[in-house]
C-alpha cells in the first residue's frame, strides 16, 4: 500500500486528538513525495516501527543502499511479537495491535522521513495530515542514537512515547530534553564503564578512540574520558569518521592508527559509518590492532567476518541477500551488475552469509521483542486501570476508543528496566596471547614512575628508587622510605635491617687485641725482670718502688684497650673511658713523682738545701694518690651526672648503623683528657729542667723523651678522633692508648732492661758513678756522688 508523505513545516503545541479537525490551515501542508512503509497491518491500536533495513553508504562517487538482513530480522521480530500478542487472550483481550514499519536507512534525513511517514494518516488525500492525525500511540525505534534524536524531537510535540531497542547515547537520558524517549538497552554511561573495566582487566593503558561524527560518538567520548581519569588510562588519539565518505580523511585516520604505539582502538560507530573505514583498513592490510566495538556493530555478522567491499550502485533485494543470486531486473538495468547468478526461486540457503537466518545472536532482536511487549503491557494496564490512581486521580479511566499517547507514555515509564551486557569476542582463529597496549612498559618493583613533561600520565620513564627507599609493587608512583633501622636491598624491593658496625674481632680488632696483649705481656715481663734484679744498683738507683708502680699502671693501660673492642654495652661504655683515664693518671702521677725526686736530688747537693726531707717514700705515695684521686673524682661526677651509654649512630652513614659509645658529657670527656694532659705537661717541664744531670744515671732525659712522645700522640689523637668515622673512631682511641703506653714503656725501661739482661757488667755502682766530664768535672763529680747517696737512702728508706 502506498501512502502520501507530507513535510511538517512547524511543530504542534497541542496534542492531536483522533477524530477532531486540526485548526491549522491546509495551506501550511504540501505533498513532498511518496514514502512507502515496509510493513503495514491494521489494528485497534497502531504502533510505529523504525528499522535501518537498507544501509545508506556513500563510497567515492557511488551511493549504495545495502540490504541489512540483521535489521530485517528486527522488523520481523516486531511483527512476530505483535501477532503473538494479538493471539494472546490474557493480554489486551478483545483488542488488536496494528503496525506501520518504515525503513530509516540509518541516516538522519531518512529517519525524519520515516517518522513523518509513521505519523501520516491512512488517507491519500492531499491534505489528510492537516486535518487528522494517525491513531499512533507509540513508536518502536530507532537503532541509531542520532536517528533516535531526530525521531524523538519530531514525536515529542505529540507526546508520543518512543521505545528504542538499540540507541544507547547517554544524551538521550536527559528527561527534560527527551521526555517521551525510552529504551530497553542501557545508556552508554554503563557501556563506557564496562569498557573501562575491560581495559583494566587486560592492562590496556594506552588506547585510541574512533567514533562517528554525531552525538552518539561525542557523548561516548565524554564518558570514556571521564572513566579514563578514574582508572589511569590515557588517550593516544581521537578521530571522527566523516558522515560523507572522504577517502583522504579515512586514510588520515588509518595512518594515525597505524603509526600510533596504542594497539587498542575503541570504536563507537554504526555499521554504515564504519563500513568505509573497515574496507580501507583491509585494503591497506593493517594488522596488530585490537578493536573494542560498541554495541552498535559488534553483533553485525557481515562486519565481524569477511568485510566484503561493494562497488557501484548496488541495491539488494531480500532474495538476493539470502540466497546469493541476482534478480533479472537488477541484471538488466544496472551497468554495475554483480557477478551473481540469476535467481531461479530454488536456491539453497547460504547460512554462513545470512544475518537474517543467523539465530546465534538474538540480543537486539529480543530487545525489539521486549519493547513491543512493554507497549502492550502499558496499554493493558491503561485499559484496566483503577480510577482515582495516577494518571486518573481526578477522573475515570481512559476511554478505549479515545486513548491518548501521553497516557501510554505514563505506563510505559513504569514498565522499563535496565538489562545486562554480554561480552562478545569475535575471532577467526584461536588467540591465547593478550595484546599489549601501553605508552610505556610497566615499572618493575624497585623503581618508580617519572612522568614525561608535556606527555600524558601513561607515558613515563622508570627511575630506580634512591638508596634507602623501596617499591614492592609494579608501576609505583613513589618510593617508600625504609624505617630508621632498615635499609633497602640491592634490588630496592624490600627493607632489610641495616648492618650494625662496631669494632669487633675482625682483622682490625684482632690486630689491636694482639698488640694490646703483647704490650701487657711485655710490661709484665719487664716487671718480673725488675723484681728479680731489684737489689742490683740500676734498679735501686731508679727508685724500684716507683718503677714497680709505673709498670703495673702500664699493664692496666694496655689491658684497658681491650674494653674498647666488642659490642658496646652499658657497662663497657662506662668502663672504657673511666678505666683508661684513671690508669693513665696513675701512670703519669708515678712518673711525676719520680721526676720530682730526680730534680730534688740534684738540688739537694747545694749547701743548706734540705728539700729531700719533703720527698721521702711516704710523700711520694701521697703525691701519686692525690694526683690519681683528682681523676677518680672527675670520673665519679661524670658517671653520676651523664655517664657514657651505647648509641646507634644513623647520621654518619645511611646504609648502616654505627654502634658506638656516646660520651654522655663532652665536657667530662675532655676534662678527663685535659687532666691527663696537665699531668703530662708538668712532668715534661720538670724533666726538662733536670735534663743536664750526668748521663749514666740521668732518668730525667728519658722521662723528657717519653713524655714528649706521650704528648705528641695525644695531640695527634684529637683531630684524628674528631674526623674518623664509625669504628675507626674507636680504633684511633685504642691506637693512642697503645702508642703512648709503648712510648712510656720503651723510653723508661728499655735502656735499663738492656743493661740488666745484655750488659750486666755495667750494672755496677762504679759504672753509675762515672759521669760525663764536661766543664768543671770536680763539681759534677761531687754532685753525682751526693745524688747517688741520696737516691740510695730514698730507695732503702
Amino acid at each position: 500500500m502506498t501512502h502520501l508523505f507530507y513535510w511538517i513545516l512547524f511543530y504542534l503545541d497541542s496534542v492531536f486528538v483522533p477524530g477532531q479537525t486540526n485548526p491549522i490551515s491546509a495551506s501550511s501542508c504540501f505533498l513532498q513525495g511518496h514514502f512507502e512503509p515496509s510493513f503495514l497491518a491494521n489494528g485497534h491500536f497502531m504502533i510505529g516501527g523504525l528499522f535501518p533495513i537498507k544501509l545508506y553508504l556513500i563510497l567515492q562517487c557511488w551511493c549504495l543502499f545495502r540490504f541489512d538482513p540483521r535489521a530485517f530480522r528486527w522488523a520481523q521480530a516486531m511483527r512476530f511479537a505483535i501477532e503473538e500478542i494479538n493471539k494472546n487472550q490474557n493480554l489486551l483481550p478483545n483488542f488488536t495491535l496494528g503496525y506501520k514499519i518504515y525503513d530509516s536507512c540509518e541516516t538522519h534525513v531518512a529517519a525524519q522521513w520515516a517518522v513523518l511517514g509513521v505519523l501520516n494518516g491512512p488517507e491519500e488525500t492531499q491534505n489528510a495530515m492537516c486535518f487528522a492525525a494517525a491513531p499512533l500511540l507509540a513508536v518502536i525505534g530507532d537503532s541509531g542514537s542520532s536517528q533516535s534524536v531526530v525521531a524523538s524531537n519530531t514525536l515529542q510535540p505529540f507526546r508520543i512515547p518512543m521505545i528504542s531497542y538499540f540507541s544507547t547515547c547517554s544524551c538521550l537520558s536527559d528527561r527534560k530534553q527527551y521526555p517521551t524517549f525510552f529504551r530497553v538497552v542501557p545508556s552508554d554511561d554503563f557501556q563506557v564503564k564496562a569498557i573501562a573495566q575491560l581495559l583494566q582487566r587486560f592492562g590496556w593503558k594506552w588506547v585510541g578512540i574512533v567514533t562517528e561524527d554525531d552525538d552518539y560518538g561525542r557523548y561516548a567520548l565524554q564518558g570514556l574520558l571521564r572513566e579514563f581519569r578514574n582508572i589511569g588510562v590515557c588517550l593516544a588519539y581521537y578521530e571522527m569518521i566523516p558522515k560523507v565518505y572522504d577517502q583522504k580523511r579515512i586514510h588520515e585516520i588509518l595512518r594515525v592508527m597505524k603509526q600510533s604505539t596504542a594497539k587498542v582502538v575503541i570504536n563507537f560507530a554504526g555499521e554504515g559509518e564504519l563500513y568505509p573505514l573497515l574496507k580501507e583498513y583491509m585494503d591497506l592490510n593493517i594488522t596488530g590492532i585490537q578493536w573494542i566495538a560498541s554495541e552498535a556493530w559488534v553483533t553485525a555478522s557481515v562486519l565481524a567476518s569477511s568485510y566484503p567491499f561493494m562497488v557501484g550502485t548496488i541495491g539488494f533485494e531480500l532474495w538476493a541477500a539470502l540466497y546469493g543470486c541476482s534478480l533479472n531486473l537488477l541484471s538488466s538495468t544496472s551497468q554495475n551488475s554483480t557477478q551473481l547468478p540469476t535467481c531461479t526461486g530454488e536456491e539453497p540457503i547460504r547460512e554462513q552469509h545470512s544475518g537474517y537466518l543467523n539465530t546465534s545472536n538474538l540480543r537486539v532482536t529480543y530487545n525489539v521483542y521486549k519493547a513491543v511487549y512493554a507497549i502492550a503491557h502499558s496499554l493493558h494496564n491503561l485499559i484496566n486501570c483503577e480510577p482515582g490512581r495516577e494518571p486518573f486521580q481526578n477522573s475515570s479511566c481512559a476511554n478505549t476508543t479515545n486513548i491518548y499517547p501521553w497516557e501510554v507514555k505514563f505506563y510505559t515509564f513504569l514498565m522499563l528496566r535496565l538489562i545486562l551486557y554480554f561480552l562478545i569476542n569475535i575471532q577467526l582463529r584461536s588467540l591465547t596471547q593478550v595484546l599489549v597496549s601501553v605508552c610505556s612498559d610497566s615499572c618493575t618493583p624497585g623503581s618508580r614512575k617519572a612522568v614525561r613533561r608535556g606527555e600524558p600520565l601513561c607515558c613515563f620513564d622508570c627511575v630506580p628508587c634512591d638508596d634507602g627507599k623501596i617499591s614492592n609493587q609494579t608501576d609505583s608512583v613513589d618510593c617508600t622510605p625504609c624505617p630508621e633501622d632498615y635499609w633497602s636491598n640491592t634490588a630496592r624491593t624490600e627493607c632489610i635491617p641495616k648492618a650494625v658496625e662496631f669494632l669487633t674481632h675482625d682483622a682490625m680488632g684482632l690486630t689491636l687485641t694482639v698488640i694490646s696483649v703483647v704490650g701487657a705481656c711485655l710490661t709484665a715481663a719487664i716487671l718480673l725482670v725488675f723484681i728479680r734484679h731489684r737489689n742490683t744498683p740500676i734498679v735501686r738507683v731508679n727508685n724500684s718502688e716507683l718503677s714497680f708502680f709505673i709498670l703495673l699502671s702500664l699493664i692496666l693501660c694496655f689491658l684497658c684497650a681491650l674494653l674498647f673492642i666488642g659490642e658496646p654495652t652499658v657497662w663497657s661504655c662506662m668502663l672504657r673511658h673511666t678505666a683508661f683515664s684513671i690508669t693513665f693518671s696513675l701512670c703519669i702521677s708515678c712518673i711525676l713523682s719520680k721526676t720530682l725526686v730526680v730534680l730534688a736530688a740534684f738540688t739537694a747537693t747545694r749547701p743548706g738545701n734540705n728539700i729531700m726531707k719533703w720527698l721521702g717514700p711516704k710523700q711520694q705515695r701521697v703525691i701519686i694518690f692525690a694526683c690519681t684521686l683528682v681523676q677518680v673524682l672527675i670520673c665519679s661526677m661524670w658517671l653520676i651526672a651523664a655517664p657514657p651509654f651505647p648509641f646507634k649512630n644513623t647520621q654518619y652513614s645511611r646504609s648502616k648503623i654505627i654502634l658506638e659509645c656516646s660520651v654522655g658529657s663532652d665536657w667530662a670527656f675532655w676534662s678527663v683528657l685535659g687532666y691527663i694532659g696537665l699531668l703530662a705537661c708538668l712532668c715534661f717541664v720538670l724533666a726538662f729542667l733536670a735534663r743536664k744531670l750526668p748521663g749514666n744515671f740521668n732518668e730525667a732525659k728519658y722521662i723528657t723523651f717519653s713524655i714528649l712522645i706521650f704528648c705528641a700522640v695525644w695531640l695527634a689523637f684529637i683531630p684524628a678522633y674528631v674526623s674518623s668515622p664509625g669504628k675507626f673512631t674507636v680504633a684511633v682511641e685504642i691506637f693512642a692508648i697503645l702508642a703512648s703506653s709503648f712510648g712510656l714503656l720503651l723510653c723508661l725501661f728499655a735502656p735499663k732492661s738492656y743493661i740488666i739482661l745484655l750488659k750486666p757488667q755495667k750494672n755496677t755502682k762504679q759504672h753509675l758513678m762515672e759521669g760525663k766530664r764536661k766543664g768543671n768535672w770536680i763539681v759534677i763529680l761531687q754532685a753525682t756522688q751526693q745524688i747517688q747517696l741520696i737516691m740510695i737512702k730514698v730507695i732503702t728508706g
